[in-house]
């Protein structure tokens, strides 16, 4: 993987956001449907955590997000943010739950 200079990372805009609802999405082996509190507004948050945690397991919890990402539309949904995590297949999985209030930006 080629390196990225540290004015491409500040680039990047990672938020703390609270999961409102979760649901699983129909016709997707993979893909949770988010609702995610950023503070001042809401998003759609699709992520392919499906294999991992149940739906109900992250509602109220807080993750780090990546905000500034053009949305992509996958299973025609919108996702407008992107959840970090680590994992998944071989390696066990993870979420990275935080503290941090919803909209603070990670820094």
């Amino acid at each position: 993987m080629e390196p990225i200079s540290i004015d491409d990372f500040k680039k990047v805009e990672i938020r703390v956001g609270e999961v409102v609802s979760a649901e699983e999405i129909e016709g997707s082996d993979k893909l949770l449907k988010l609702k995610v509190n950023f503070g001042d507004h809401e998003r759609q948050v699709l992520s392919g955590i499906k294999a991992y945690v149940a739906p109900a397991d992250i509602v109220g919890k807080r993750f780090p997000f990546v905000t500034n990402l053009a949305p992509r539309t996958m299973m025609g949904l919108e996702s407008q943010a992107m959840i970090l995590a680590v994992g998944g297949g071989e390696t066990p999985f993870a979420l990275f739950e935080t503290k941090g209030n919803p909209g603070e930006r990670v820094k």
